[in-house]
């Protein structure tokens, strides 16, 4: 009897025994699937995204984003201007999808700012993008979405910088657009010379400016204001680290040397298919194979040695055009532009062709290819109809830069724009006010 009541106990006390490691088991891989999905979660928080001019379907074609009657304009509004932005894509599905748009106030390194939308949009969060229409007599057929901003429905309260959210009714994004509203608090004034340093006076700009603030208390203006300067709008070689050099009363002067530098490059190349009919001067053939129009380029030619030249350009922009037709929006079409640059193979970096219309980025689809056979790099972009600047660069892997005077050269003389962008943010303040804007231009050194 007590050998059975023993055996008993000894039963019972192994089965507990397990089912308790058991369970520590299943609350260590619990805990483990946790701390990996938190781990996950942290590894890429949101706030620290920075926002682009970029779209996440392929579909989607010519994004813009511009003052309405002003193609060429910046997107940039005066915080109580009285003028719109216009932005305007096309959906290469043509058919009706129900787009949608909010806004992002961000820093001025473009990441997400700790506000809450309440604080920077009065009215709606969110709006459906209404205005459409089909592209008319073109051979890609695509459906042509615009909206308008500020509207009566939703417009921003603060200063800074901003993106358009532009995503799908289930909430899928479709793509991001930059944007900016100004409060004039300060005014700048800025020169554009030759580089004061020997070894770069022929090669380099150097831009020199003050900014007076009588009207905004900066108690530390190594800290307080942020200066981010241009060249063209390219972001890959934005100067963004200066702090001033003399402090006055109400004057901060930013006079250096050589920290304000850009390399000057050279004037823009282009082409021209505003008409798929007639050939401008940089277009050899115009192609069409029963499915797509193929406009081939000239061949180009490396200019890094060639003494500078005048050559009318638009600082990297592009326009939109049909000539053939009476609203370009619609009827203007797309086509494969053919690019070819005979030169010697580059080991150390790949090319990309560079400009507005590549969001000034080196993106995967104007990457180009080397053919062994002729000798030449090669690539294709889908376009639409207009007119078109752009520069090769390459993308340095010894050096880790985007070098644009390696194939294009680098000229004191060069005729580039330069924005200079002021944000102040005061101890205690949640964001970055965008508080001066400046555009100057090196084309008085010729």
């Amino acid at each position: 009897m007590r050998f059975n009541n023993f055996l008993t106990l000894l039963i019972i006390s192994i089965v507990l025994t397990s089912a308790c490691q058991s369970t520590k088991e299943i609350i260590s891989i619990q805990n483990t699937l946790v701390d990996s999905t938190i781990t996950k979660d942290i590894a890429r928080p949101e706030f620290e995204k920075i926002y682009k001019n970029e779209t996440y379907n392929k579909q989607i074609k010519s994004l813009l984003c511009h003052k309405i009657q002003d193609e060429l304009s910046l997107p940039l509004l005066n915080i109580n201007d009285e003028y719109q932005l216009l932005v305007s894509f096309d959906d290469l599905d043509a058919d009706i999808k129900d787009y949608y748009y909010t806004i992002i106030h961000c820093n001025s390194d473009w990441t997400a700012s700790d506000l809450m939308q309440s604080e920077f949009i009065s009215g709606f969060t969110d709006e459906p993008i209404t205005d459409y229409e089909f592209s008319f007599n073109t051979l890609q057929q695509y459906t042509h979405y615009s909206f308008s901003f500020p509207t009566k429905e939703m417009k921003a309260l603060l200063s800074g910088n901003y993106v358009f959210k532009i995503f799908e009714e289930g909430g899928k994004t479709v793509a991001y657009k930059r944007f900016m509203i100004l409060e004039n608090k300060v005014t700048i004034e800025a020169k554009v010379r030759r580089a004061t340093l020997a070894e770069n006076r022929n090669t380099k700009h150097e831009i020199d400016f003050t900014i007076k603030h009588p009207y905004l208390v900066v108690a530390d203006p190594f800290a307080d204001i942020k200066v981010h300067i241009k060249q063209n709008n390219r972001e890959d070689n934005a100067i963004t680290n200066l702090t001033p050099l003399f402090v006055k009363n109400d004057e901060l002067i930013y006079d250096f040397d050589d920290n304000n530098n850009f390399w000057a490059n050279n004037e823009f190349r282009h082409f021209d298919f505003k008409s798929l009919r007639y050939q401008s001067e940089r277009i050899k053939n115009i192609d069409f194979d029963s499915t797509n129009y193929h406009v081939y380029l000239f061949n180009d030619k490396i200019r890094p040695f060639n003494r500078y030249s005048i050559e009318p350009d638009i600082n990297g922009k592009f326009l939109i055009k049909s000539q053939e037709g009476w609203k370009s929006s619609i009827e203007a079409d797309y086509a494969f532009v053919h690019f070819t640059l005979p030169v010697d193979h580059i080991s150390y970096g790949d090319l990309y062709i560079l400009g507005e219309f590549s969001d000034w980025e080196l993106k995967e689809g104007f990457k180009l290819e080397y053919n062994d056979e002729q000798k030449q790099y090669e690539g294709n972009i889908y376009l639409k109809q207009g007119y078109y600047n752009y520069h090769y660069a390459l993308n340095d892997s010894f050096t880790d830069r985007v070098d644009v005077s390696f194939i294009e050269g680098t000229h004191y003389q060069t005729r580039n724009d330069y924005y200079i962008y002021v944000y102040y943010r005061a101890v205690g303040d949640r964001y970055d006010r965008f508080v001066g804007f400046l555009k100057t231009s090196s084309k008085e050194l010729f």
